[in-house]
């Protein structure tokens, strides 16, 4: 699949490329983008270049990962706000992760930009559920999920592998229905 472009009010969504290498290394600096992320601690020049320059074009290329890079609209225009990656997992679902730059945080910018991921993917991509999982304890994920309108799942203990530690981990969901949309497959709910 050839990687797409979506625009909202205040974003423009698209592939990171090698032009975006600085930012995403600079950005990746962030203490707190290493502690909750599954980046490399230290995040070296050369994590960069291979996330900018071999895992986004493959993720698109191979139809299993779909990064978009999360840029202002206004202002300084290109400006790198954060990135939102949409994992396959098996047919019908991926897996969202998500990050802010420092400076970028508390503007609703990464729920704006995962709403508008989310719709293409259930819209365009055979998606018809998009699970979130962060760490327990990461309140700002959380909290981009919930305004985003993911419905907490739950706590999954050892559920996820953080630089070779096994962290507890809540896990979440977005249903096309949610968004008003229609699924490409049936779904019938649990009984209450």
């Amino acid at each position: 699949m050839d990687p797409v472009t979506l625009t909202t009010d205040r974003l423009v969504l698209r592939a990171v490329g090698p032009q975006d290498t600085g930012s995403v290394h600079t950005a990746a600096q962030d203490p707190d983008i290493q502690r909750w992320t599954t980046i490399p601690s230290p995040y070296l020049p050369e994590h960069a270049r291979a996330f900018t320059e071999q895992q986004v074009p493959d993720g698109w290329a191979r139809g299993t990962e779909f990064t978009f890079g999360v840029f202002l609209r206004s202002g300084e225009g290109a400006e790198l706000a954060g990135v939102i990656g949409l994992m396959a997992r098996s047919a019908g679902v991926a897996e969202i992760g998500f990050w802010a730059v420092k400076e970028h945080r508390g503007h609703g910018y990464i729920t704006e930009a995962v709403l508008a991921a989310c719709r293409w993917a259930f819209t365009h991509a055979s998606i018809d559920r998009v699970e979130w999982r962060a760490e327990v304890g990461n309140q700002a994920s959380r909290a981009v999920a919930e305004r985003a309108g993911f419905t907490l799942e739950g706590t999954l203990r050892s559920a996820l592998d953080n630089k070779g530690v096994r962290r507890d981990c809540w896990v979440g969901s977005l249903l096309p229905s949610d968004l008003g949309l229609p699924s490409t497959a049936p779904y019938l709910p649990a009984r209450g």
